[in-house]
């Protein structure tokens, strides 16, 4: 019989638990002192860097100085799929590949966490306990708890950290693909889409994003019926793609619980590497990622600013007279701003930090 996962309580933290500052006077170690030993193999060091980041504030934007721009040759792949699709157990027969090619992989995988205790069940470490022992292996999970900026922003950070500690590959694994696990995984340099057979049709596709944002297609479970008409699907859908696209997503089959498939996976994501680089697309992709991090970096912030605008206690008395129709909303913002941000005549047409 198997035994659940557990589920991990939130624990609470105290400043002076952060990256930096002391304990019981004992001073802990500065983020580059951290950085520094995770790139010398110290995987306690490399961990307490990403809890860093998953808390948000000012810890992580200390680790973030502190490996901003290292690790720039390595390259990140980005796993998603709807549940069930079978991408823990794909990503774990990729790094099954990788460690027989005896290159180091991490692994980052985000759990969903419980909304009441913030606990996550840490599916992607249990899938993966055959790697436990392996020092080329780094496997992180990091549950999607709500944090400043939400995952949009960590995530990024995150695989940052991994690729300055020395990890020449980073996988990324979503639990879904929804709006906030399609940007997520946005951040990776090759994107995965893993489907199942008889997955949707051409309509469903294209409401998930996911036209536009597979690099490579897997049909996984290819030993189950439907699967190559799975594949003629997904090909029939991208020869409707709009033109101007240099890179054909390649639809591949493959069983990731037998490891069939697996290698040839692994030659089109290394195909699409190889086109990237050619062509000058991986340097775009980069700057293009940098620029939506520092929008989503903003709006996060002037998030958090609202949030403490609305906690003042005129925001409440704003609202009354709003509710009562003694004023209109765009007048109450006006009131509580001031002349701290511009005006604007619409709704914002920028998503927000989780979208």
């Amino acid at each position: 019989m198997s035994v659940p996962a557990p589920v991990l309580p939130r624990r609470r933290r105290s400043a002076s638990d952060r990256a930096g500052g002391s304990v019981c006077g004992v001073p802990r170690p500065e983020p580059a002192e951290l950085v520094d030993a995770a790139r010398r193999g110290d995987r306690s060091a490399l961990a307490r860097l990403l809890s860093a980041i998953e808390r948000g504030g000012d810890g992580a934007r200390a680790v973030g100085r502190a490996t901003h721009g290292l690790g720039r040759d390595a390259y990140a792949v980005g796993i998603t799929g709807a549940p069930g699709a079978g991408k823990s157990t794909l990503t774990n027969a990729l790094v099954d590949l990788l460690r027989v090619r005896d290159e180091p992989v991490a692994v980052l995988a985000i759990d969903p966490s419980s909304p009441f205790s913030g606990g996550a069940i840490l599916g992607d470490r249990v899938r993966m306990g055959d790697h436990a022992l392996d020092d080329g292996v780094f496997i992180r999970s990091m549950a999607t708890r709500g944090h400043l900026g939400g995952l949009a922003v960590a995530a990024p950070e995150a695989v940052r950290v991994l690729t300055a500690a020395g990890y020449p590959w980073v996988l990324l694994e979503t639990v879904g693909v929804g709006q906030v696990e399609v940007e997520v995984v946005g951040q990776a340099d090759t994107t995965v889409v893993v489907v199942n057979p008889g997955w949707g049709d051409a309509v469903q596709a294209n409401k998930a994003g996911l036209m536009e944002i597979a690099d490579v297609f897997v049909v996984n479970k290819a030993d189950r019926p439907g699967a190559k008409e799975t594949a003629r699907d997904l090909d029939r859908m991208l020869d409707m793609a709009p033109p101007g696209r240099t890179w054909r997503p390649p639809v591949v089959c493959a069983t990731a619980t037998s490891g069939e498939g697996v290698p040839e996976v692994w030659q089109a994501i290394a195909d699409h590497r190889a086109h990237l680089e050619a062509d000058g697309g991986l340097d775009e992709r980069r700057r293009q990622r940098a620029a939506d991090e520092v929008t989503r970096l903003v709006a996060a912030r002037l998030l958090a600013r609202g949030r403490a605008v609305m906690a003042q206690p005129r925001a409440a008395e704003l609202a009354e007279a709003v509710a009562a129709g003694d004023l209109d909303p765009w007048a109450a913002a006006d009131d509580l701003l001031g002349d701290t941000l511009p005006a604007h005549d619409g709704p914002a047409d920028s998503p927000t930090p989780d979208a």
